[in-house]
């Protein structure tokens, strides 16, 4: 019975360690084609704007999620950045250029999702 009792304790904090899927049903897609939207993610996320609550979330978690491969994130949460991320790679290396250096100054993750972009057939920029 304390097994049982410890695994449900384990089990409740391992789910309270996972992001909110409250914005998985965001359309992403729409998002990222259209570039007024667009922008106004990236300049919330470049703080060069104002943020929806959708980007203050999405800013406060970035730094993490890009240090943990987004260990915490649901599956679709990690399809999106996925998407969004050869998205950006592909069709505005800029945009790419700005987010990895505000967000990952040093480089230490950009090459690994470059190099996943490319492996899924993103022709990166020269």
């Amino acid at each position: 019975m304390k097994g049982v009792i410890i695994l449900s304790c384990l089990l409740a904090v391992v789910a309270c360690e996972q992001y909110t899927d409250k914005y998985d049903n965001t359309n992403l897609e729409e998002i990222m084609e259209n570039d007024n939207l667009r922008q106004a993610y990236l300049k919330c996320l470049l703080e060069e704007g104002p943020c929806t609550a959708e980007g203050k979330k999405l800013k406060e978690l970035l730094t993490e999620a890009l240090e943990t491969e987004c260990s915490k994130c649901t599956d679709k949460q990690k399809q999106g950045a996925k998407y969004c991320i050869k998205f950006l790679i592909k069709n505005s290396p800029e945009e790419w250029k700005k987010l990895s250096k505000k967000y990952d100054p040093n480089g230490k993750y950009q090459a690994k999702y470059e190099k996943l972009a490319k492996e899924e057939g993103v022709q990166l920029p020269k």
